[in-house]
C-alpha cells in the first residue's frame, strides 16, 4: 500500500465513513471522490482555506447530501427523514462560528442545545452541567454568554457539542482566534474528547495536528492527498523527524508543492 494512503490500525469499526463522495457547485468541484473512515480518537483534516474541509464536515454531520457517494454513520448508511434525525442525535458539531443569544446564561445555552438534540427533559439540566464540567466551565454556569471571552465561548461551544453524549464530534477550525495560552489548553481538551468518542477536527494549523491528532488526512483542492498517522505524514519528505509542528508542515508542503497556500 502506498504510504500516501496508509491507515492507522485502530482495532475498532469506523464510527463514520464516506465513500466516493463528490460535491460540485456549478463548474466548481468542492469535494472530488473522497473516501475516508473515522474511528475513535482525534482525526485531523489538514488543508488550506478552500480545500473542502468544512464541506466534508457538513456531509459528516448529515447537514449536506453529497452529489454522489455514500455516508455511513454508526454502521448505518445515512438515509432521509426520521432516520437522519435519529443519527443527528449521536453527532456533536462545533462550527467555526456558532450563534447564541448574548442574554442567555451559559447553563441556559447548554440546556437549549440539549433540547435541540432531543435529550429527554428529565436529563437536560444534568447533561448540561456534566458537559460544562467536562470543559471546566461549570463555575461560569450563571454568567451571560455575551460576557464571555473568546476562549470561554469556544469551551461552551464544545460543551454544547457534547451535551448529547455523541459518538461523533465535528470541530471546524476550533482554535482559530485563540491566543497561544488558550490554544494550548484547548488542545488538551480536544485530546480528552478523543478518549470518549470519534473526533474529526478541520484545521490549517500544523501545530494543532502535531499536538492533538492520532491520524490526519490532507485535503487539497477537494481531493484526499494523504491519510495515515501523524508520524507517517512527518516522514514523507524522506526523513525520520520528531513529530512536531515543523515536521507536520514539512510533510504537508511535500504533498502540496505548488498548491500550497499560506493561510
Amino acid at each position: 500500500m502506498s504510504p500516501h494512503n496508509s491507515t492507522a490500525a485502530t482495532g475498532t469499526e469506523p464510527v463514520a465513513a464516506v465513500a466516493g463522495v463528490s460535491i460540485r457547485y456549478g463548474s466548481t468541484t468542492v469535494l472530488d471522490d473522497v473516501t475516508l473512515a473515522f474511528s475513535a480518537g482525534v482525526t485531523g483534516l489538514l488543508g488550506p482555506n478552500g480545500a473542502g474541509k468544512s464541506t466534508l464536515l457538513s456531509v459528516l454531520s448529515t447537514a449536506r447530501r453529497p452529489g454522489s457517494g455514500t455516508l455511513t454513520v454508526l454502521g448505518e448508511q445515512a438515509p432521509n427523514g426520521a432516520a437522519v434525525r435519529r443519527l443527528r442525535q449521536r453527532i456533536g458539531v462545533l462550527p467555526q462560528s456558532f450563534g447564541f443569544y448574548p442574554a442567555f446564561t451559559v447553563l441556559e445555552f447548554t440546556e437549549y442545545a440539549a433540547w435541540l438534540r432531543k435529550v429527554p427533559s428529565a436529563r437536560r439540566r444534568q447533561r448540561a452541567r456534566e458537559a460544562l464540567r467536562l470543559v471546566e466551565m461549570e463555575q461560569y454556569a450563571d454568567r451571560k454568554m455575551g460576557a464571555l471571552s473568546g476562549g470561554m465561548l469556544r469551551r461552551v461551544g464544545i460543551a454544547q457539542a457534547m451535551v448529547n453524549e455523541p459518538a461523533l464530534v465535528l470541530l471546524d477550525e476550533p482554535t482559530v482566534g485563540l491566543d497561544p495560552a488558550q490554544r494550548v489548553g484547548f488542545r488538551t481538551l480536544i485530546q480528552g474528547l478523543g478518549e470518549r468518542c470519534a473526533v474529526v477536527m478541520s484545521t490549517h494549523l500544523a501545530e494543532d495536528v502535531a499536538h492533538v491528532c492520532d491520524r490526519v488526512s490532507v485535503l487539497l483542492q477537494g481531493k484526499v492527498r494523504f491519510t495515515g498517522t501523524v508520524a507517517e505524514l512527518c516522514a514523507l519528505p524522506g526523513e525520520s523527524p520528531e513529530v512536531g509542528g515543523a515536521s507536520v508542515e514539512a510533510g504537508y508542503l511535500h504533498l502540496a508543492g505548488s498548491e500550497a497556500v499560506t493561510s
